[in-house]
């Protein structure tokens, strides 16, 4: 029987950057969580330009954290009037927050009144049922156009897993802690499955610039270029599939 998954702990540094004590690092950039959500993630896969006219469009993230990265996507969806009529957002998490917690933290981060209502109805859907187990969990929202799909669990584990659902990512959020504090999410292998998820022209962004990822990229099958970074960091990769690499 699986083990119940060990939650994350709500704690702020000084400056009020939430932080985790499991990774010894912070969950986003003191100059805001909305704005690099934005700058990174969806300014970084060409959101939401890519999406427009589309029928269906998946995101797949490798790390949820606080949801930001979900949010700032929804708000954006929803502010499109050109946007894929469903957006299926797919996210992994070993250590997600709890109900109460989430909400706590959108509370002290989100001072973007349009995100509230957003930040709201995802806390208030959030899988209460304690101890949280490892699993999958699927949200909706705007009377179905969005589906958020949550896998609690190692994503080593369940990335492998969604292309025999079916799934194939349009656009790739490599988040989750720096590889030097939380390695396990930036091996080989987690990058071999999102090489077979990928579609033909994924795109995929990330904050993080280092030589691992760099190279872990190229041995999968993607292209990478170096563009600025957010928050006085000086560079970030941004990237797609490479043509040779595509399915056929």
């Amino acid at each position: 029987m699986d083990a119940p998954l060990a939650l994350a702990s709500l704690v702020f540094r000084g400056d009020g950057t939430p932080y985790s004590p499991r990774h010894d690092d912070i969950y986003h950039s003191t100059a805001g969580a909305l704005a690099q959500a934005r700058h990174v993630f969806l300014k970084g896969n060409g959101l939401p330009a890519r999406w427009r006219q589309r029928t269906h469009f998946t995101v797949l993230e490798t790390g949820f954290g606080m949801g930001i990265n979900f949010l700032a996507t929804w708000d954006a969806w929803r502010s499109d009037p050109t946007r894929a009529r469903q957006l299926h957002f797919v996210s992994m998490e070993k250590h997600p927050f709890s109900a109460n917690d989430l909400c706590h933290a959108h509370a002290a981060i989100i001072d973007d009144a349009p995100l509230t209502p957003l930040a709201d109805a995802l806390s208030s859907a959030w899988p209460s049922l304690m101890p949280l187990m490892p699993g999958i969990h699927m949200l909706g929202f705007e009377q179905g156009a969005i589906t958020l799909t949550l896998a609690f669990g190692d994503a080593g584990d369940y990335l492998p897993r969604l292309p025999d659902y079916g799934i194939r990512a349009d656009a790739i959020y490599l988040d989750g802690f720096a590889p030097a504090k939380n390695p396990d999410m930036w091996t080989p292998g987690i990058f071999a499955s999102l090489a077979c998820i990928a579609s033909d022209d994924a795109t995929f962004a990330t904050y993080t610039s280092a030589g691992s990822v760099k190279r872990a990229l190229l041995q999968s099958g993607f292209e990478y270029r170096k563009v600025a970074g957010f928050g006085g960091k000086r560079a970030m990769l941004v990237g797609e599939r490479a043509p040779h690499s595509a399915s056929t």
